[in-house]
């Protein structure tokens, strides 16, 4: 199988697909990539042969020229979590009346000339009630006029999926041919499908950050003193949120978390609560802030925050060493697509159903 990654970040999408052959002994092929941002992708080259494969680069710019899209080696997938700022609930959400909600037409651009099998999309869970419904209308309508005749959409949790982090992202499958008449693309079929191979893959696993938080790290990504306090505030009369750390399933990284937003936002562990030897114990402790901000309290590293989106230490190793700063790997991390909830929706529909012979 062949696959062109769209919007590709640090290579999720990719990620997944590799690991998927490698365990089930797949011939998976990359043909392509895109991305515009240049620290993505070095941590991306750093991680994957990219040596004869096309790098597109902008894709407005790439697909703006029909030349360059029939150019393209015939593909089988496509896959992409394109931009979703103009969706997401953090942002202005003004959809298509954002040039980055009209990346989805660029994808459009290269699949009625291309017409690969399958595709495989990502984006964020407000997606889904957008102008109220109206943008994912518009989305199903245009891939069925482009020749998609099958389309499914479900929200997926990264949490369901062995990885300690609660993510929930909509994906949308589509495909031209036939499926078997007992197919089914939902959060619910592919957990089914995830049981069966679940400790047996070579994708991380996680059952709470336990599993990988670090017991001794650098003073640097301790808070200080005075920073602890605004961490830990329960907000002001504009904003007021309950402010929890340890959390052992944790919250869904954000692209600026580098920024250390309070506590009810980011993720924060004191290391009391690392060091339990009965943390479920612990966190039935009631605190006073005073207690709290006595105890050392951390962020996460950037090694932590890349395996909750499921990238071992050996892929954060090799883009540290090409130059990659911490504060370019948290934004990667939190802009990343979870690397293990790609894996269980292919093996799903590539394995399982055997969409692909």
């Amino acid at each position: 199988m062949k696959h062109l990654e769209l919007f590709s970040g640090i290579g999720g999408f990719r990620q997944a697909i590799d690991l998927l052959g490698i365990d089930f002994g797949k011939a998976f092929k990359c043909i392509g990539f895109s991305e515009i941002d240049l620290y993505a992708i070095k941590t991306y080259k750093s991680n994957f042969n990219t040596t004869d494969e096309l790098e597109l680069g902008d894709i407005e710019s790439f697909a703006s020229n029909k030349s360059n899209i029939i150019g393209l080696p015939n593909f089988d997938l496509l896959s992409g979590g394109f931009p979703c700022q103009s969706f997401s609930m953090m942002g202005k959400q003004r959809g298509f009346k954002d040039s980055r909600g009209n990346s989805f037409y660029r994808i459009i651009d290269i699949l009625k000339i291309k017409k690969p099998e399958f595709v495989l999309l990502e984006n964020v869970k407000n997606l889904i009630n957008h102008d109220e419904g109206n943008t994912l209308r518009t989305i199903i309508s245009t891939l069925k006029n482009t020749g998609y005749k099958n389309i499914y959409y479900d929200v997926f949790n990264t949490s369901n999926f062995s990885l300690a982090q609660t993510r929930n992202r909509v994906f949308i499958f589509a495909s031209r041919g036939k499926l078997p008449t007992s197919f089914s693309f939902s959060q619910n079929s592919v957990s089914e499908s995830f049981k069966n191979i679940k400790g047996k893959t070579s994708i991380l696993h996680q059952n709470s950050v336990l599993d990988l938080l670090e017991k001794k790290v650098d003073d640097k990504y301790y808070l200080s003193q005075k920073i602890k306090k605004t961490i830990l505030s329960d907000g002001t009369k504009s904003f007021v949120s309950k402010s929890e750390i340890n959390k052992l399933i944790a919250r869904p990284l954000t692209a600026t978390m580098v920024k250390m937003h309070r506590a009810c936002q980011d993720n924060y562990y004191s290391d009391d609560f690392i060091n339990s030897k009965n943390p479920e114990k612990y966190l039935k402790k009631i605190f006073s802030k005073e207690e709290l901000y006595s105890q050392p309290i951390r962020k996460l590293t950037p090694v932590e925050a890349l395996a909750l989106q499921g990238f071992n230490s050996v892929f954060f190793n090799k883009a540290s060493a090409a130059g990659v700063s911490n504060h370019q790997l948290y934004k990667q991390a939190g802009n990343a697509v979870s690397v293990n909830t790609v894996y269980a929706i292919l093996h799903h529909l590539l394995i399982e159903n055997k969409l692909h012979k």
